[in-house]
């Protein structure tokens, strides 16, 4: 290309720029669509530009709202395990609460002193191979040896072994077990004794003549002393005459469920004589026991 084609296009071009240049300053024209273009380029970029950000700023709020509620659900997670395990132990509180509500409601003469003991363990160490149970009462807080265990329900033992504050009982199923009772409707007496952990109650020693029926109540007959006199024992499961002796063989089951036992009481001789009743020379009602039936009118 020649200098003067190039002369006459810089020429042509300066004429047209100056050319609109003059329309533009007459008509603003150019101005307004340099502007509006400008404008909506840069609208669009803003727009852009808040849509990411308010995104980015959506998806941080988001984030620290979750950390927050993991946080706070972490927390109540932690509060509604501790309602629980209260929750567990109010209810724990208010069965023991009903259990020795129970046992102070038993209708002790003056000649007892009932004393409440927990359950502390079952069989265990040298005294395992006794049907037995630990308190915690010893020869100091009233758990001496020989002393009767009861609950509300009936006879659970007596005191074999104690401790200045702990103490074993023997329960009445151990085969160690001797307990002078009554049958409770025809006041036939007997010798029950124990067969071990787990199994049935014997009933020795009981005439042939005897009238005992199929689910009649064992009660302590109180003669030696050792126990207050009317306390259930055992129910009678079985009855028929012996082969081998003059007596009976009954089998029984106790009337207390001694593989559940969680609290007793331990019945204190106090030394005192059994109150009498004014109006008459007889002893006394049964301690848990009723009354022996009243003979016939003649």
């Amino acid at each position: 290309m020649t200098s003067r084609r190039i002369l006459i296009i810089a020429g042509i071009v300066l004429i047209l720029f100056l050319g609109m240049y003059t329309w533009n300053q007459r008509t603003r024209a150019l101005d307004n669509i340099a502007s509006n273009i400008g404008l909506e380029v840069t609208g669009a970029i803003l727009s852009s530009m808040r849509a990411v950000q308010d995104t980015v700023t959506d998806f941080w709020n988001r984030y620290f709202d979750l950390v927050n509620m993991h946080e706070e659900n972490k927390n109540l997670k932690t509060h509604v395990k501790e309602l629980e395990a209260t929750l567990l132990a109010v209810k724990e509180d208010q069965e023991e609460l009903k259990r020795l509500r129970n046992l102070v409601q038993l209708p002790v003469d003056e000649s007892w002193r009932p004393l409440g003991a927990r359950v502390l363990a079952g069989r265990m160490g040298p005294n395992a191979i006794l049907d037995s149970i630990t308190i915690n009462r010893g020869y100091i807080t009233g758990g001496r040896p020989g002393t009767p265990l009861v609950t509300q329900q009936g006879l659970v033992g007596r005191v074999f072994r104690a401790s200045a504050h702990t103490a074993t009982a023997l329960l009445i199923t151990d085969p160690a077990s001797r307990i002078a009772v009554f049958t409770q409707n025809s006041r036939a007496l007997g010798i029950l004794t124990g067969q071990g952990a787990g199994k049935t109650l014997e009933l020795n020693f009981v005439q042939r003549d005897a009238k005992i029926d199929k689910g009649e109540v064992l009660i302590t007959a109180g003669l030696d002393g050792k126990y207050p006199k009317g306390i259930p024992v055992g129910r009678v499961i079985s009855v028929s005459p012996s082969n081998y002796t003059q007596f009976m063989s009954i089998e029984a089951k106790p009337i207390v469920d001694l593989q559940h036992l969680e609290e007793v009481l331990l019945l204190e001789p106090t030394g005192l004589a059994h109150p009498v009743s004014e109006e008459s020379d007889s002893p006394p009602p049964a301690f848990v026991g009723p009354p022996a039936p009243q003979s016939p009118a003649p």
